[in-house]
């Protein structure tokens, strides 16, 4: 029997708040979540999330083995290759990407707004919706979280789990900052039809493609193929398993996720209309043709069939580093405390091994092997370390930063030249392709 009753209260229903409170209800910890988005159908947005053989661990310790079964069953179907395009979709590089068969040490294509709603099954009694923090108090006897509502909710610990402009984090260390990289990026969807099917060489419709676009514009695309059709049914040639958890799984009445092409360019700022944050939908699809305007037809025809609904901006942004702060009965996971960048694509799995670390520190403080105080210590003293150092190496990934070489008029052309010409070394070489292939995988997989 436990020594130490606990109750945890997790502010954002978020992908690591949802998997802290998973593995802690697996442990017996009592914990509520709280949302401001005001019911499951909301927050229907959002793109890919690649999850990696660490992002997978912390799934696989928190969620109950059924579930964990249904994330498998609903991610998209793994990229075949990793390609690096120029704007006119010539083929700088192409890597064919090992089979992904392994349920833990593999890469997986993810809906974000998928994995909310597999993330959202099974904890349905725990969430609370429609509720907007506002600030907390702490006492000897707890913390109290309040809520625009004016209502109140108290319990043994606060976990802040609500993203790059936490709330939480701006009472709890007002020090703390989030800083513009100086990029932006436009992203939208379309539907994957015959005709756009049609328009992309196989390896790239199987795969993830970078673009270097020239003239500082860099972009993205990513293939989302999903087990079910139109209509939600599982598809033909579904594996019975994988069949039936599709079927049996109430997310997908909330979900509308169907098959699609993510396409993004990015840029530093400068290239944009000042008041781009502001534009939506047809607009912001309108900056973006301009952008491209002498790429491929392919991609500007995915840009100009997208659904304007699913356009929208997005300001790069990522943390600066503090330093630890005293242990408190407030604590932090996720962006909410290490916004990164998308470079290596490593924010959400920081996220989840946040969840399973804390999971694990909360429930030796529960079971009585570690006072409360000091297993939040531990937890934060080794979040801290990884979580600044996913910050810093994102931020020097290629096109993250609005100072980087690539956007700069004359020495951007050189380093284009430079970052193409890496790219298909290591395409062509064997021993470079072997090392670079090996590289990728060793970073995706740590958990250093």
């Amino acid at each position: 029997m436990p020594s130490t009753p606990l109750h945890v209260l997790v502010i954002g229903a978020g992908t690591g708040g949802l998997c802290l409170a998973h593995g802690l209800r697996r442990a017996g910890i009592s914990v509520a979540v709280y949302e401001r988005e005001r019911t499951r159908s909301d927050a229907l947005h959002g793109y890919r999330v690649g999850i990696n053989p660490t992002g997978n661990r912390a799934l696989r310790e928190c969620l109950p083995p059924d579930l964990f079964d249904t994330f498998r069953a609903t991610c998209a179907r793994s990229p075949r290759h990793f390609n690096v395009l120029t704007g006119r979709m010539r083929r700088t590089a192409s890597f064919a990407l090992p089979p992904s068969d392994d349920p833990v040490n593999s890469e997986r294509s993810v809906s974000r707004m998928t994995l909310r709603q597999v993330l959202l099954t099974g904890v349905e009694d725990v969430v609370h919706f429609d509720k907007t923090f506002t600030h907390y108090e702490q006492r000897a006897d707890g913390v109290t979280a309040h809520f625009a509502d004016g209502t109140s909710a108290t319990g043994d610990v606060l976990v802040a789990a609500d993203g790059t402009r936490s709330t939480v984090r701006r009472q709890y260390l007002p020090h703390a900052r989030v800083e513009e990289t100086g990029v932006i990026s436009i992203t939208a969807k379309a539907p994957i039809t015959p005709e756009t099917r049609a328009m992309l060489p196989p390896e790239v419709f199987d795969g993830i493609s970078l673009i270097f676009g020239g003239r500082g514009r860099m972009g993205i695309l990513h293939v989302m193929e999903f087990g079910w059709d139109e209509r939600g049914a599982p598809k033909a040639g579904v594996g019975g398993t994988d069949a039936d958890l599709i079927a049996r799984w109430p997310g997908l009445l909330y979900d509308n996720t169907r098959d699609y092409l993510n396409l993004a360019v990015w840029s530093a700022a400068d290239r944009f209309p000042a008041d781009v944050r502001d534009r939506r939908g047809a607009d912001l699809i309108e900056i973006a043709l301009d952008l491209t305007r002498d790429w491929h037809p392919a991609l500007r025809t995915i840009f100009a069939g997208s659904d304007p609904g699913s356009c929208f901006p997005v300001t790069l942004a990522t943390s600066v580093p503090i330093e630890p702060w005293p242990t408190s009965t407030v604590t932090l996971l996720g962006d909410a405390i290490h916004t990164m960048t998308p470079g290596h694509g490593v924010g959400a799995n920081t996220a989840l091994r946040d969840a399973s670390l804390l999971c694990r520190a909360l429930t030796a403080a529960y079971s009585g092997r570690t006072p409360l105080l000091r297993a939040l210590a531990d937890y934060e003293t080794e979040m801290i370390r990884y979580g600044f150092a996913r910050v810093a190496e994102s931020r020097g990934a290629n096109g993250t930063s609005g100072d980087d070489p690539l956007y700069r008029p004359v020495i951007g052309r050189l380093a284009l030249a430079g970052a193409r010409g890496f790219f298909a070394s290591s395409s062509r070489i064997p021993p470079l392709r072997r090392k670079f292939l090996a590289d990728l995988s060793a970073y995706r997989g740590a958990d250093t």
